[in-house]
């Protein structure tokens, strides 16, 4: 009984979130002269551009909406009155030229959706500034906040070169629009982009710090130690700091999720309990499905329980304590100890994370455990004390030595990522995982994790199950994109993708190749041999499951005579077309047109199950999917 109310009540909770927080996509792409005002702005320096989010009204319907929109650098704002450079902040009201567009569902199944996290974001629509903005009224108040995190991006970026400005930057405020795509990339592909985000790392270091030096601080006052429990105001100290680092760093669900373990952290402390129990974790992910049930289905809230989930099973196994146990020791013999521990910490926790990781991004970093074992102390104990200390000490004009040295860490920190992304075989990439494969991951994490004694081991067979499924994951053989415009082919025996047409947007093409587990640039299918084309059509063969599967994929839009076409649709078993077909076209299994993907959104085939999975499949009756 007390089961099915749980499932009702986290029901309710999620359908109170969207219902209270959803906002409805504009229903067509709008291009014109746009009246708004500015909600927020962030800089984007290593893209030379900002974001803003604005509120406006839907030009069709007079909705009140809320709008991201990209604004280059190139386009400086003009004062509408006077004609002069104006600075755009929160609580501007400005009239720009641009491009709008409802928030994007995934091109293919398997891909990024944008459309679910922009409806729980409260953003109707996206969109492209393309002439300088106009500011009619330059606002006032605005939030003192961003206000504030905009003035401390700014002086970091003052004092230290562009690299290792967006690092520091992002360790401070959380804006990571400074780090360039290439650093970027090296630290996701080194399994270091966990620095980037201000999550449990960043805050646990901040509160850790400040309950550690004020509880040290506090016991040189024989009075205070004498009359109060220190524990007590430590943790308070504590607290007050992880909560004002969080309102800094502009209160992002990773971060408040990590402020209210860090919480619980310290309340455990205080009233002398254990720190780290599966039972704190428990009640952490409760707040958190509480207020925010949407995060429950994102990599972040997995990727974050399941490590601090990992660390508790490996602090409370009895090897690792009879291990850590205190003994008679040089300082070198406990030094190797602690090392040994943050070396099967990592691994364990990297082992947690690569599933998850490989599910929503089909990519995985070999050696981020070891190069984790560098960058978290050094990120933790050097580069943010460092930034901290020269934030301080330029109050009073002394922070350049520290600068100095926060510098030469962060380069050595960037330097670690580039060398680990760039060691063979350092990224591995697979295919779209299914979320059956998934399901057994994670069913058999959680069974290991919660059972104790030798029960726990039977958890194993499902994740061996779902480990062998994952290594036997083969891609789709053909791959459409919503609109139809975008087709691609696996060839080679699954090591190449072929495209009918050459990209020329990045975005579709890093979604395609991503889904089938690719890095290989694509190929032009055009020039493969499979393929026979004219000018509208391309006849591919391809051999699958013990047959040859005829494929035409029409390449124009020019008028193809009606008996011509249905005799050919005849003669093929599938047929793609971004346009409408005639109903009288008959393929032996499958016609994809416009028509079709305007209720199924993009799809990828596969033609030795003979299954077809489309973007409609995945999405449900949401109300940021729209058919």
């Amino acid at each position: 009984m007390s089961m099915a109310l749980a499932l009702l009540f986290g029901c309710l909770a999620v359908w109170g979130r969207s219902e209270l927080v959803g906002a409805a996509p504009i229903s067509r792409s709008l291009s014109g002269t746009f009246m708004a005002r500015v909600l927020s702005v962030e800089e984007r320096p290593a893209q030379e551009q900002r974001r803003f989010v604005v509120a406006m009204r839907e030009p069709a319907t007079g909705r009140a909406i809320m709008a991201r929109v990209t604004v280059p650098n190139r386009f400086g704002a003009l004062h509408a009155h006077s004609g002069s450079q104006s600075q755009v902040g929160p609580g501007a009201l400005i009239r720009f030229r641009g491009r709008l567009v409802p928030p994007a569902s995934p091109l293919i199944p398997g891909g990024y959706d944008f459309a679910q996290a922009a409806w729980f974001a409260g953003l109707s629509a996206t969109g492209s500034v393309l002439a300088p903005i106009e500011v009619l009224n330059a606002g006032t108040g605005g939030d003192l906040l961003a206000a504030w995190r905009e003035d401390l991006s700014g002086h970091i970026q003052s004092k230290l070169p562009s690299g290792s400005a967006g690092i520091a930057v992002a360790l401070v405020t959380g804006d990571m629009g400074g780090i360039s795509q290439q650093d970027g990339q090296a630290m996701r592909d080194a399994g270091l982009a966990h620095l980037l985000s201000i999550s449990g790392l960043h805050v646990s270091a901040v509160i850790g710090a400040v309950y550690f030096l004020a509880l040290r601080l506090l016991a040189l006052s024989p009075a205070l130690a004498l009359r109060c429990r220190l524990p007590i105001l430590a943790a308070g100290l504590g607290a007050i700091t992880g909560i004002a680092y969080t309102l800094l760093t502009g209160s992002q669900v990773p971060t408040v999720r990590s402020c209210v373990g860090s919480l619980l952290v310290l309340t455990a402390l205080a009233m002398g309990r254990e720190a780290l129990s599966v039972r704190l974790l428990a009640t952490g992910a409760f707040v958190v499905m509480l207020l925010w049930p949407e995060s429950l289905a994102g990599p972040s809230f997995q990727m974050s329980f399941a490590a601090v989930l990992a660390l508790i099973v490996v602090a409370n196994a009895g090897p690792v304590k009879r291990w850590m146990a205190p003994r008679e020791e040089s300082i070198v013999m406990r030094l190797l100890r602690d090392i040994v521990l943050t070396l099967v910490t990592g691994i364990a926790i990297e082992a947690v994370l690569m599933p998850i990781g490989l599910y929503h991004f089909h990519r995985a970093g070999v050696y981020g455990a070891m190069a984790n074992i560098v960058a978290i102390p050094l990120t933790t104990f050097i580069i943010m004390p460092l930034v901290a200390g020269g934030l301080l000490l330029d109050i009073a004009g002394l922070g350049a030595p520290v600068w100095w040295l926060a510098d030469w860490a962060i380069a050595f920190l960037l330097d670690l990522a580039h060398g680990t992304a760039g060691l063979p075989g350092a990224v591995r990439l697979f295919p779209t995982m299914g979320t059956g494969h998934f399901l057994l991951f994670v069913a058999g994490g959680l069974w290991f994790a919660l059972w104790r004694g030798r029960v726990r081991f039977l958890g194993l067979v499902p994740a061996i199950a779902g480990a062998l499924g994952l290594a036997l994951l083969t891609p789709p053989d053909i791959l459409v994109a919503g609109d139809g415009h975008y087709v691609g082919v696996v060839v080679d025996g699954g090591r190449n993708l072929a495209l009918l047409r050459e990209s020329k947007s990045d975005y579709a093409m890093d979604n395609f190749l991503e889904v089938v587990g690719q890095r290989n640039a694509p190929l032009s299918l055009p020039r493969r041999p499979e393929a026979r084309c004219n000018a509208d059509f391309c006849a591919v063969s391809l051999d699958r499951g013990g047959r040859t599967w005829r494929v035409l994929i029409a390449r124009s839009d020019a008028y193809v005579p009606v008996p011509a076409l249905l005799r050919a649709c005849s003669q093929v078993d599938i047929v793609i077309a971004d346009r409408g077909l005639p109903g009288s076209c008959h393929p032996h299994w499958l016609r994809i047109d416009r028509p079709m993907l305007k209720l199924t959104g993009g799809l990828t085939v596969d033609l030795s199950g003979q299954t077809v999975q489309t973007v409609a499949q995945e999405q449900g009756g949401h109300g940021w999917w729209r058919p």
